[in-house]
């Protein structure tokens, strides 16, 4: 059908085509269209280097729906198809909303997550919210600055496509941790401000403890240096099977003292990031570690206690 129009089906094979190396008019070939029809697909949307199936699809799509007076494909388009796509993006949008995203950054990332193809310019991102310009530059503005989303430049025009991010959902996560975060500090500064003696002060500091912990837990627990020198300090207790003083896990670590000394601090801590072994001193200054206690019963830990034979052995 050399005079029809192209189809999803035949977009996907240019941008295969185009993947390959493959010049227009061989594209041409292989869909028995004329290289003029090839060549300019392919200038509208994006260029060789830019050109996305999906994308190039529902633009098309897109500019027959703006044209007075020009058929439409109504199975193409699929008005009430779209109307219910709308609408959900509002739903998703709105449930972003409550999670604490700002209301324009969420219509944003509701719609580039929805959209089959890979990416949306700005002009995209305006039609379909019907927002002007300055409102997306300011949403994406904030998506960007918080991780979610990146910009790509088209190669053949002077446009920005906007790409989601692969890990979206973690820095989401993250987004909301570091605010619990922030509400701690901002706790803990009042309270040393008011005093922590004073009724006002002892509000703040419980709500520091709070977000301090909740940040924590969203984010992970503490940094995660810190929990990685506690675990190395264990794990060469463990394999000394034997308590060491400070000098000598100092010595076995290469670490300065003060190192070893946060680790240590960190490894008595945060005892639920240690388990199922914990640091135990058994005299003053030396360390082992153990089991955590609770973790094995009586019953378990007899089962594996050392006999007299195996002692000799």
């Amino acid at each position: 059908m050399p005079g029809g129009r192209l189809t999803h089906d035949d977009r996907r094979e240019i941008a295969t085509g185009l993947q390959a190396g493959l010049g227009y008019a061989e594209i041409a070939r292989q869909l028995d269209r004329p290289t003029s029809t090839i060549s300019r697909e392919v200038a509208r949307n994006g260029g060789a280097r830019g050109y996305r199936a999906d994308h190039a699809h529902y633009s098309t799509a897109s500019r027959a729906r703006r044209s007075p007076g020009k058929a439409t494909n109504h199975a193409e388009l699929q008005p009430d198809g779209d109307q219910q796509v709308r609408d959900f993006v509002e739903r998703f949008a709105t449930m972003m909303v409550e999670g604490g995203l700002p209301r324009m950054a969420s219509r944003v990332l509701a719609r580039l997550y929805t959209a089959d193809s890979r990416s949306l310019t700005a002009a995209d991102l305006v039609r379909e919210l019907c927002v002007s310009p300055a409102s997306i530059s300011t949403a994406v503005g904030y998506l960007e600055q918080v991780g979610m989303v990146h910009r790509e430049p088209d190669p053949e025009r002077r446009l920005q496509h906007y790409v989601i991010a692969d890990d979206v959902w973690l820095q989401a996560w993250k987004v909301s941790a570091r605010t619990n975060l922030n509400w701690a500090e901002t706790a803990t500064e009042g309270a040393a401000l008011l005093g922590p003696g004073t009724p006002a002060g002892e509000r703040l500091t419980h709500m520091a403890d709070f977000f301090h912990r909740l940040g924590e837990d969203m984010s992970g627990g503490p940094a995660f240096e810190l929990i990685d020198d506690a675990l190395t300090a264990l794990a060469v207790l463990l394999h000394a099977a034997r308590p060491l003083s400070a000098n000598q896990l100092a010595a076995a670590l290469d670490w300065p003292p003060e190192r070893l000394a946060e680790a240590l601090g960190n490894a008595a801590k945060y005892v639920e990031y240690t388990d199922p072994v914990v640091l135990h001193q058994p005299s003053t200054g030396t360390y082992q570690a153990i089991p955590t206690p609770g973790r094995l019963t009586a019953t378990q830990r007899a089962a594996v206690a050392p006999t007299p034979a195996t002692t000799d052995a």
